[in-house]
């Protein structure tokens, strides 16, 4: 492991890999025997292979109802069938990414901390198996992500509940729940597949804070405006909202059959948790044996918290991938970026950004290389 880079990427999912990408674009080469006076970067991630959260989605989501998977940036994703199952094409497409591209993704390595040095660099500490170290950097480009930082709401009588409880993070197969009586909670995109998937082989119950919005169709226009929506809170400084959040549920044909079968009968959110079941507003007990929390994910940035980015709003004040502040750090995949498609343009920004900051650092101008990408993709 490099000692120092000028920039350093955390996280290799979509956003990191992106940003790798544009890093290579303008010149950078991996750190570690670098010739003197390039500009390197090194990605570090957390993972034990490529794919990021993608390693860890359900066996049962199939490339034919994955929700909006947009092309890494420069390679086409290449022609599979419907029926594969996510967690397979997308970590090998990833893979077959980092090599052609060379990319030298560093792995496993968590990061732990990242503070500031008195020198003016940033101080990026990790660990990995039996090893740990330190990378100085002049910039870092945050893209972590969500996967591994699963919201659970606190109810009453939670830790009371003799039945399993689980989260979205957590979910393998619906056979698990054969027969059983499943509480279904959340009201986003996973949440309805999760109910609609599990539905065929338990009896389910839907809880929701809120009754959801649903949609028939959704629109280039409609994503561009949820999207300038999440990017006005992070510009204030308040937590992000999902883009889901905003744009609503689009019944799709299984759940347009689910709805048929009366499986999106949705209740009111409990109030109060059993041994035995979930206890409705009325106060109505529902028996039920396990309970999926479909409740989303917070960004992952604890290893962050030495450097003080949250302000009074809760939130981090961004500008564009920017830090409102501090242009040596850069948070991808994060607020409005946390798209596939927005990961890939932040990716790109946050690197053109990178590159004005350095300049001014008076290092010279950067180049652009080619590095036998597809130009186009990179819009």
């Amino acid at each position: 492991m490099p000692g120092e880079a000028d920039v350093v990427v955390i996280g290799a999912g979509q956003a990191g890999l992106s940003a790798a990408y544009h890093l290579r674009r303008r010149g950078f080469v991996p750190a570690g025997g670098a010739p003197t006076g390039e500009r390197t970067y090194v990605v570090l991630d957390a993972e034990e292979g490529p794919g990021g959260a993608w390693r860890h989605r359900w066996r049962s989501l199939r490339m034919s109802t994955v929700n909006g998977i947009h092309d890494l940036p420069g390679i086409e994703q290449p022609d599979v069938e419907p029926e594969a199952a996510s967690a397979d094409v997308l970590p090998a497409y990833f893979g077959d990414y980092e090599r052609e591209l060379g990319l030298a993704v560093a792995r496993p390595v968590r990061v732990r901390r990242v503070e500031r040095a008195d020198d003016g660099d940033l101080l990026v500490r990790w660990e990995g198996g039996d090893r740990s170290g330190t990378v100085a950097a002049r910039a870092i480009v945050n893209a972590t992500g969500t996967w591994s930082k699963p919201f659970w709401p606190a109810y009453p009588g939670q830790e009371t509940f003799r039945g399993r409880q689980l989260h979205t993070a957590d979910y393998v197969r619906a056979e698990d729940f054969a027969g059983r009586r499943v509480a279904v909670v959340g009201g986003g995109i996973s949440a309805v597949q999760l109910l609609e998937e599990v539905s065929h082989v338990a009896q389910t119950f839907w809880f929701t804070r809120r009754e959801p919005v649903w949609r028939d169709s959704f629109d280039s226009q409609d994503g561009a405006d949820a999207v300038a929506m999440v990017a006005d809170r992070v510009s204030r400084g308040l937590p992000p909202q999902s883009i889901v959040s905003v744009t609503g549920l689009i019944r799709t044909p299984s759940l347009r059959t689910a709805e048929a079968r009366g499986v999106l009968d949705r209740r009111p959110m409990f109030t109060r948790i059993e041994p035995d079941g979930v206890v409705t507003p009325d106060g109505a007990l529902v028996p039920v044996d396990v309970i999926l929390w479909n409740t989303g994910f917070r960004a992952a940035l604890d290893h962050l918290r030495p450097l003080h980015l949250r302000g009074s709003g809760g939130g981090i004040r961004m500008d564009g991938t920017q830090v409102e502040g501090e242009p040596r750090v850069h948070l991808i995949g994060y607020g409005p970026s946390a798209s596939t498609v927005g990961a890939n343009r932040a990716g790109r920004d946050a690197v053109n950004r990178i590159v004005r900051y350095l300049d001014s650092l008076s290092w010279g101008p950067a180049r652009t290389v080619d590095v036998s990408i597809d130009e186009e993709a990179t819009t």
